[in-house]
């Protein structure tokens, strides 16, 4: 442990040069979790290849829970209490995606890159690095690869683990591939849902033009967008994506819109919910069509304040790093912290692009930045310095 806040900063140029020497390491690890494909509730196999790393690293412990999270854990030299690094294994993409990664000398470019393929190699990475710097922490310190994410997984796989821990965990920190200089320590309220659409099977066909799930979504979407939402607290309806029909000629028989609702205010939250049912209630008895709603995620609004510790140090620690941070809300794995009311942050481990597309792409070289500023918390909060009073 360093003596000192400022030691761990002095320290801070050593370990993002010395992380560069481990390049060769981290991007093998990177094109290999990164070609296997990992959708929401099938990341198995990404999982298995966590599991060996960490074996080759020797951790003290390493286990697949109930959910298929992949844990391991180095011992801390007191062990009294734990640090929890998660990185969440589960990817947008199908398995039908091309998930074939392309290495450039500045770049590396496929999908899922970004979010998380990278993420999970640093996790994965993080024991070899810890090892080449012979940093001893005197926490215990978890490592997880997180299931059950995104999507419909809504966080499942952290939360199962935390409401299971049978050592309690005393700081949470997330991996996310972008955006270096990334300082989430708030959740925003959120749910996130399906409207699917469906043209009764008994639908009188003679009614020439009047049928379409299509037009019948567009109704709900209109009048989504004619609710009022308040500048304060920040409230936002996020519609995500449309989908519907099999050709122009012909009637579409399904459709179905995805969206979020995003606030500060879980109240808001909860209001505006009320008025999509009332919108879906209202269109379907109308139009005589079947209309669903599905809200198969959600958030609770929370976190820790600007003036945390943990925040203010880590901030420093950007900033000896020339790194600009970005301190805000998210909707990622903070919130299962929250709920358990464990302090914790998100970090960005590098510059990205074309984020969710199959070209994604991660700048290789700022991620050793990255690595040091994930390494430089770690030894900030195993050294006492990021606790409240």
């Amino acid at each position: 442990m360093a003596d000192s806040f400022n030691e761990i900063l002095d320290s801070l140029a050593s370990i993002e040069e010395q992380s560069r020497e481990m390049k060769e390491i981290l991007l093998a690890n990177l094109v290999m979790l990164g070609e296997i494909p990992a959708p929401t509730f099938k990341e198995e196999e990404r999982i298995e290849f966590l599991m060996n790393r960490f074996k080759e690293a020797e951790l003290d412990q390493t286990s697949v829970d109930e959910v298929g999270n992949g844990i391991g854990m180095i011992e801390g030299e007191v062990g009294e209490e734990n640090i929890l690094v998660v990185a969440h294994a589960d990817t947008v993409y199908s398995e039908k995606t091309d998930h074939t990664l392309t290495v450039q000398p500045d770049t590396v470019t496929g999908a899922g890159v970004a979010d998380n393929s990278l993420g999970l190699a640093a996790l994965a990475t993080l024991p070899f690095f810890l090892d080449k710097f012979d940093i001893k922490l005197n926490h215990n310190l978890f490592l997880m690869g997180a299931t059950r994410s995104l999507g419909r997984g809504n966080l499942e796989g952290l939360r199962f683990f935390l409401s299971n821990a049978k050592k309690p965990v005393k700081v949470g920190v997330g991996l996310e591939g972008v955006e270096l200089g990334r300082l989430s320590h708030t959740s925003i309220g959120m749910q996130r849902g399906e409207v699917t659409c469906k043209v009764p099977e008994e639908y009188d066909w003679s009614r020439f033009g009047d049928a379409s799930a299509i037009l019948t979504i567009n109704e709900v979407i209109n009048k989504i967008n004619q609710i009022k939402l308040p500048q304060r607290p920040r409230t936002s309806i996020v519609m995500g994506s449309i989908s519907g029909g099999t050709s122009f000629n012909t009637t579409a028989l399904q459709s179905t819109l995805g969206f979020e609702i995003r606030s500060e205010s879980a109240e808001q939250v909860s209001d505006i919910n009320r008025a999509i049912h009332e919108i879906v209630t209202e269109v379907s008895s109308k139009s005589g069509d079947t209309i669903n709603l599905d809200i198969f995620a959600e958030r609770e609004p929370g976190g820790i304040p600007f003036s945390h510790p943990l925040i203010r140090h880590t901030r420093q620690i950007m900033e000896k790093l020339e790194i600009e941070s970005r301190p805000g809300p998210s909707t990622s794995e903070l919130s299962a912290f929250i709920d358990h009311d464990i302090p914790a942050i998100t970090l960005g481990l590098t510059h990205g692009d074309h984020i969710h597309e199959t070209n994604e792409n991660i700048e290789i070289d700022p991620t050793f930045k990255g690595i040091a500023q994930v390494i430089g918390t770690l030894l900030a909060i195993d050294g006492g310095y990021c606790e409240e009073d």
